[in-house]
């Protein structure tokens, strides 16, 4: 219970010091990156579900991202793999630009694990996701991307929520 309430404190307050930054970046012209891409990069648990075979896990991810025109929106999907299955995740953003070619995200989805009851980076077992991340274009055709995947109730047999950080680099097309 205490990880529900640190990790919903942290995306409020991270929220709330994101969006006083995007005022105030939003006044000074920022555009931001409305860049599709795909990418690939590491995946890291952090969380366990307490029921001894369901420990954190290391692995890797592939994301995407295909911005709808004209809108600070977003559709992404994640692939997070490592241990014995794999978690699919279609997720939509909204988009805030904090500086040139950087973006900030925030939304949610859903986990789909591939073999329910086996270990990925973000628990074991089919779940809602909420993502806070950043993006950027940090050379011609290329997009560096960072986030933090908060799993709800994301491990068979336990209450525990299942968090996973993910950071790589996206080619954008």
């Amino acid at each position: 219970m205490k990880l529900k309430t640190l990790a919903a404190s942290f995306l409020t307050v991270a929220s709330i010091i994101l969006s006083a930054g995007i005022a105030s970046a939003q006044t000074a012209g920022t555009a931001g990156t409305n860049s599709n891409y795909i990418g690939a990069g590491i995946s890291a648990g952090a969380t366990s579900g307490g029921q001894g075979d369901d420990d954190a896990q290391f692995g890797g991810n592939v994301q995407g991202r295909y911005a709808i025109p004209n809108a600070p929106v977003s559709l992404r999907g994640a692939v997070l793999f490592g241990g014995d299955a794999t978690a699919i995740m279609p997720i939509v953003t909204y988009d805030m630009p904090i500086a040139k070619n950087t973006n900030v995200y925030f939304g949610g989805g859903y986990s789909f694990v591939t073999d329910e009851g086996k270990n990925t980076p973000l628990g074991n077992e089919n779940a809602p996701v909420v993502t806070l991340g950043a993006e950027s274009l940090v050379a011609k055709n290329i997009i560096a991307y960072g986030d933090a995947k908060w799993g709800i109730d994301a491990y068979k047999n336990s209450d525990a929520d299942a968090v996973s950080f993910q950071a790589g680099l996206g080619y954008r097309f």
